[in-house]
């Protein structure tokens, strides 16, 4: 079950590299508009030829909506990640002119950046995570680093040099003697260090928790490494309310120190559903996320 999960997420990966490289082109040389009409082709074409997607999208939305989905719902989840992926294109590129984006919990933020204490920054594979740089408007100098796997650090620079060749973006490289100590680094110097902490990779250890309804596996590393280095840990959610619209939460993640290891994890698993419900068609895990590895 484990190399037939690896070998999906490799092909949801090259697919959504085969995606953004698209959406790129159309977007830079034809413009929003124009490239937003297109992903209703791309995502007809995912509706049509991924019968895993759709039964993953189907099992998901089964649970998030609480009754059996149509065919349009699963189309209608597509379209939100094209959304998402396509609007990537822009916010890497500073066009934060073309979007309305409402931010909540925006005192969260500003108290940990006049602390300069840093803060872990844990995001999901829900909505947008680029929406991030919105808050850089008004917190000019503020340094955000992003920890992820090494052969994903590649893609993802690769992919960010097709959007934009002088995006200079922080990435810390896991699986290496000194990622910790790189993460202790930026967050000593007030950095936000973000990790998308929804998707466990690898011999990485998990644990099971209770996620719409089933148990689910979650990575325990980034939660381990918020208690190792005592750190703030801020929930970030992205959500794509449609058209040029997205709303970002800020939320402090905590618990009590007398409390079990997996409490933080619990806490974070609890108010992701709580966003997934808020925005079901946000959810952009396409895979069986509540099978074991």
């Amino acid at each position: 079950m484990r190399a037939e999960r690896q070998e999906w997420l490799k092909r949801e990966e090259r697919g959504s590299l085969t995606v953004m490289k698209a959406f790129v082109w159309s977007a830079l040389h034809l413009g929003r508009g124009v490239a937003r009409a297109l992903r209703y082709i791309a995502c007809l074409y995912f509706l049509l030829f991924s019968p895993r997607s759709n039964k993953a999208s189907q099992d998901y939305l089964a649970r998030v909506l609480g009754r059996k989905p149509s065919l349009l719902d699963t189309f209608r989840h597509y379209l939100a990640f094209a959304a998402c992926v396509l609007d990537r294109i822009y916010l890497l590129n500073n066009r934060l002119d073309l979007f309305d984006i409402r931010i909540h919990g925006e005192a969260v933020v500003a108290a940990l950046v006049k602390e300069g204490k840093g803060c872990l920054l844990l995001g999901a594979h829900i909505g947008s995570f680029e929406v991030l740089r919105s808050i850089g408007r008004g917190q000019p100098g503020l340094g955000v680093s992003m920890v992820m796997y090494e052969d994903n650090a590649r893609k993802v620079n690769a992919a960010l040099g097709a959007i934009n060749p002088a995006l200079d973006m922080d990435i810390i490289a896991l699986g290496k003697s000194c990622s910790l100590l790189a993460v202790e680094e930026r967050l000593q110097a007030g950095n936000f260090v973000g990790v998308l902490a929804d998707r466990s990779l690898d011999l990485e250890k998990q644990a099971w928790v209770n996620f719409l309804g089933s148990a689910a596996a979650f990575p325990e590393g980034p939660f381990r490494m918020a208690e190792m280095l005592k750190r703030p840990a801020v929930l970030m959610v992205g959500l794509y309310r449609g058209g040029n619209t997205y709303d970002v939460f800020f939320e402090t993640l905590a618990c009590d120190a007398e409390s079990p290891p997996t409490a933080l994890l619990e806490h974070y698993v609890g108010r992701l559903e709580h966003y997934c419900r808020m925005a079901p068609y946000n959810w952009f895990n396409f895979y069986d996320f509540w099978k074991p590895l």
